[in-house]
């Protein structure tokens, strides 16, 4: 670190600590030839996600419309505030962990999809419909078999699991 009062490149570190909004480290540094005294700080570099649309389009990811979409699928649905807000921090979380720069809008409607199934199927079913843009009833149709058959096949499996267990 160079000194801003005489330019010289050494300098040592007095004191370390976590800044006030736990985002920063204040460090108190003294020059090693005039010993003159001062703050600096560091900062993580953060390099925004983008997301990438499905025309092709990029635009910072933005936590709020997964609350949106997620309020929209849930309206009048026996599905907490709380539940939703664990919901988008774990597809926050696991975005950011698999990518670092870049995320297409697919990925994350998928990961919605994936948590409403096994929260809410009427929840699912709604953001699916627009999520998938259905056009006809048959489409509808089709997605609704699609998880009726995921509930049977889940079902079946545990009660395979419970005659083991018996025995």
């Amino acid at each position: 670190m160079k000194c801003p009062a005489c330019g010289y490149k050494e300098t040592k570190v007095i004191d370390s600590r976590l800044s006030g909004d736990g985002h920063s480290i204040r460090r108190r540094r003294e020059c090693l030839k005039c010993e003159r005294r001062f703050t600096t700080y560091e900062y993580v570099e953060q390099v925004p996600l983008m997301v990438i649309k499905k025309d092709g389009r990029r635009q910072p990811f933005d936590r709020t419309k997964i609350i949106s979409g997620l309020l929209k699928a849930c309206e009048k649905r026996p599905v907490s505030i709380d539940k939703i807000e664990e919901i988008t921090n774990e597809i926050e979380r696991a975005i950011q962990k698999r990518y670092e720069r870049e995320v297409e809008s697919t990925v994350i409607g998928e990961m919605i999809m994936e948590r409403l199934a096994s929260l809410d199927e009427v929840a699912y079913v709604r953001f699916a419909s627009v999520y998938r843009q259905f056009r006809d009833v048959n489409q509808f149709m089709n997605e609704l078999k699609s998880l009726i058959q995921k509930d049977k096949d889940v079902t079946d499996k545990n009660k395979k699991g419970q005659l083991v267990k018996k025995r």
